[in-house]
């Protein structure tokens, strides 16, 4: 039985556990035991893109010593899996640790990705009626190259139309410290994504991290835009009787 070592993103953690919970349901229904680690923490990546290197250092070794032994690492977060897969073998960590990162690397798969090519699961034979769209966030998209995965999982859903946005591969102005620091760009790409959703006329947004579909969940709610959004993984989970 595989055991795949779940990685849960901060924001995971502290504002979405219904994920975390989601993709340990997911998991045993196929065949698998996942394992939580408690000592884990964040990634590093918001100290990392503030210019913290030591700092995001610092992190990134308690990372390999946390799921240095785990046979696989699966993140809830494609951009947390992107930090750990594209940027810790950038970092100036120590020698000894060097090798060890290329192995850790090796062996991290966000979720979608762990799921249809790792584990030839597709189709979870749940229903749902309704027209869904799928959001392209930028880390998952652009460093990863996962696009399908989650797309395939959302297709075989019974009854649900998957619809493409028109701005599918538009940045949502999330950004982590992006939008703490140019709010007004932010907000202003956020409003842009929002009007691809109207037109698209779903019933829910769906995406493979909980940062950006907060954001838009934000917005929506402080412009009085009726939105749902939800992370793939929870979507299919809560699904599963």
């Amino acid at each position: 039985m595989r055991t795949p070592h779940l990685f849960v993103p901060c924001i995971v953690d502290q504002l979405f556990p219904e994920t975390g919970v989601a993709a340990i349901r997911l998991l045993r229904k196929v065949g698998c035991n996942p394992y939580y680690d408690p000592r884990q923490t964040c990634c590093g990546q918001p100290a990392f893109n503030a210019g913290y290197h030591d700092d995001a250092r610092r992190v990134a070794e308690h990372f390999i010593e946390v799921f240095g032994n785990a046979s696989e690492i699966v993140s809830l977060s494609g951009s947390c899996a992107g930090m750990v897969k594209v940027f810790y073998p950038q970092m100036d960590l120590p020698e000894v640790l060097k090798e060890k990162v290329h192995e850790i690397t090796s062996k991290t798969y966000e979720i979608t990705d762990y799921i249809v090519n790792r584990l030839g699961v597709t189709d979870f034979d749940v229903s749902y009626s309704g027209r869904v769209a799928y959001h392209d966030s930028c880390h998952i998209m652009r460093e990863l190259r996962i696009t399908e995965e989650p797309r395939k999982l959302l297709r075989s859903v019974k009854n649900l139309e998957l619809v493409e946005l028109d701005l599918a591969d538009r940045c949502c102005g999330f950004g982590g410290l992006f939008a703490a620091k140019f709010p007004e760009i932010s907000a202003a790409m956020g409003e842009d994504k929002l009007a691809s959703i109207q037109r698209a006329e779903v019933d829910l947004v769906v995406g493979c991290d909980n940062s950006c579909l907060m954001h838009l969940q934000g917005l929506a709610n402080k412009k009085g835009i009726e939105l749902k959004t939800k992370h793939v993984i929870e979507f299919l989970g809560d699904l599963i009787t």
